[in-house]
């Protein structure tokens, strides 16, 4: 075993026995109590998304680059120290929200997040796997500081706190990060896929633009869901 598929089994094991026990640390309200699986996975999501979205603007910060100049150029080969051990906790992570929706939901109420995942767990599993574009796929995770909001937006909706203050204040901040972390992220991506096309190899760059190709589609008809749904109405 590899330490990156070590690290990938005990994100899964972890983040399975934080969505068991969540019941009991965030009772779900009365609205909640009829979909109580849905209410685990969201808040474990959540709590995804706090750790790798942090991590991720951690591990690029303008100090980062400062110490380690030679991120800015190369994101195949280098990476800020723990960035291999986070993007296995998030493989770890996807790997079992997999699992998790498969089990309790329905195949067409959630094959598109499940597609999703499919790609993200390729993607992010050649990094941890040749610890090679660790970078690269640290710069997605980016994308998981907006995942927080959408969590939390569908917490309040599950809450039914929907007329409250804090919902509209959420559904804000929400498309701002989108547009910036989510929109902008993926945008930057792909560019660097292109601009450096000459340096990865074909597979790893069919694998990646395929990713691309499906992500930003997905993003864009996100957003116009939210668009719709939150300020449309």
């Amino acid at each position: 075993f590899s330490p990156g598929l070590l690290v990938v089994a005990g994100s899964f094991a972890a983040f399975r026995l934080l969505n068991r026990g969540l019941e009991r640390l965030v009772p779900p309200p009365p609205s909640a109590r009829r979909n109580r699986w849905k209410w685990r996975n969201i808040w474990t999501s959540l709590a995804h998304s706090v750790l790798s979205g942090g991590g991720a603007l951690a591990g690029l910060s303008p100090r980062r680059f400062y110490l380690h100049p030679e991120l800015s150029k190369d994101l195949v080969g280098t990476h800020p120290p723990g960035a291999h051990s986070l993007v296995a906790v998030s493989v770890g992570y996807f790997l079992e929200d997999f699992v998790d929706m498969l089990c309790n939901q329905k195949l067409h109420q959630s094959w598109e997040l499940l597609f999703h995942h499919s790609v993200v767990i390729v993607c992010f599993g050649i990094a941890v796997l040749l610890h090679q574009y660790v970078g690269f796929a640290l710069v997605a995770l980016l994308v998981e500081i907006n995942s927080i909001f959408l969590h939390l937006r569908q917490i309040l909706l599950m809450a039914n706190l929907v007329h409250t203050t804090c919902y509209r204040l959420n559904s804000v901040v929400n498309l701002g990060t989108y547009v910036v972390f989510r929109i902008s992220t993926l945008a930057w991506m792909t560019r660097w896929l292109f601009l450096n096309r000459q340096n990865v190899p074909p597979a790893t760059y069919a694998v990646g633009t395929v990713g691309m190709a499906i992500m930003t589609p997905m993003n864009i008809i996100l957003f116009y869901r939210l668009l719709r749904s939150d300020f449309f109405k």
